[in-house]
């Protein structure tokens, strides 16, 4: 009966282990791994734990590289300083109970990339503005490309991403494109690219990445007055101001039947302009936009209120008048 009991114990000893490590490749192999994934840069040292709770005869590591003879501890460690192979798959090993299971550590190798860089596609120069452009983002040398994201940037503002689905293992280079069409407010604006490794919890944290160059973005867009028109009373200085944002820079023309010679400035400043509409138009390679100033005299304005006022006052002044007549004589006929 003591043998049998014995034996009944070693059997749930052995089910209880394969319970808590059930998450390996073989649930019936009892050898528990540590940690149970790899995730390791290219060229970077490596390391890994076998161990087991049950009596048995061997263990070992079987590797490509780093691989361990059979051994009869308990626990065993697979071990790379280097690691430089890229489908390596290394597993632990144990004979116990006449029989001989394996559980396979995975293991994954990154690359950063060698260069992250962007441009323009078939464009050079400035862009017109609400044209459509292209813009490339290339990786080179990265892997494993299906961790790959490639993240596009406007200025800090996350404009768009780029995920891969390749399983391929070895480094690759690959392209991301961004359609893009720029306004006036995307002047002088800056694009750029990141490539990220999302290795997921148990890689490196924050995630490997490389970053490109800026793009420095330049928009021709023609002239636009915020207003068509503007009125302006007439003052001792009358200034007329016609500058507007355009890229390339406008020139300006004025006309006006009061204007006598070309005037080529964004500002008319002059005490001497006679009231009437002045009309400015700055043009530049992209377009042209006017505005219209007109001039109102504040003078004829002043002596018509002066004119007005003085009237009012006459008619207040009679009409007391007669009120005080009437209210001293109150057996006058009329």
């Amino acid at each position: 009966m003591l043998p049998y009991f014995f034996g009944l114990m070693y059997l749930f000893a052995v089910l209880l282990f394969v319970t808590i490590t059930g998450t390996h490749a073989d649930d019936e192999c009892p050898v528990q791994l540590n940690p149970q994934r790899v995730i390791v840069k290219y060229g970077g040292p490596v390391s890994a734990d076998c161990k087991t709770y049950v009596p048995h005869t061997g263990m070992g590591w079987e590797a490509s590289e780093g691989a361990v003879p059979m051994s009869k501890d308990s626990l065993i460690t697979w071990r790379v300083s280097e690691l430089r192979e890229w489908d390596i798959k290394p597993f632990c090993y144990i004979n116990y109970n006449k029989t001989q299971c394996e559980v396979t550590l995975p293991v994954t190798i990154y690359k950063t990339p060698d260069s992250v860089s962007i441009s323009t596609v078939n464009h050079n120069g400035p862009m017109m503005e609400r044209n459509q452009y292209e813009l490339q983002c290339d990786v080179l040398n990265v892997a494993p490309v299906q961790n790959l994201t490639v993240n596009w940037y406007k200025g800090q503002t996350l404009v768009n991403q780029t995920f891969f689905t390749d399983t391929i293992i070895t480094p690759v280079s690959k392209t991301s494109k961004l359609q893009i069409r720029p306004d006036r407010a995307d002047d002088g604006a800056q694009y750029w690219c990141e490539a990220k490794l999302e290795l997921g919890e148990e890689g490196p944290r924050p995630p490997p990445n490389v970053t490109s160059e800026h793009l420095n973005v330049e928009v021709y867009y023609k002239p636009k007055h915020s207003s068509s028109t503007e009125t302006i009373s007439k003052t001792s200085e009358i200034s007329l101001n016609c500058t507007v944002k355009a890229n390339p820079a406008p020139t300006y023309s004025w006309s006006s039947k009061h204007l006598k010679e070309t005037i080529d400035s964004p500002v008319l400043l002059s005490s001497t302009l006679s009231s009437g509409n002045y009309t400015c138009t700055a043009t530049n390679s992209q377009g042209k936009d006017s505005k219209v100033f007109i001039l109102t005299s504040t003078g004829r304005t002043t002596f018509w209120a002066i004119i007005l006022s003085g009237v009012a006052l006459a008619v207040v002044l009679i009409i007391s008048y007669v009120i005080f007549k009437c209210n001293a004589s109150p057996n006058s006929v009329i």
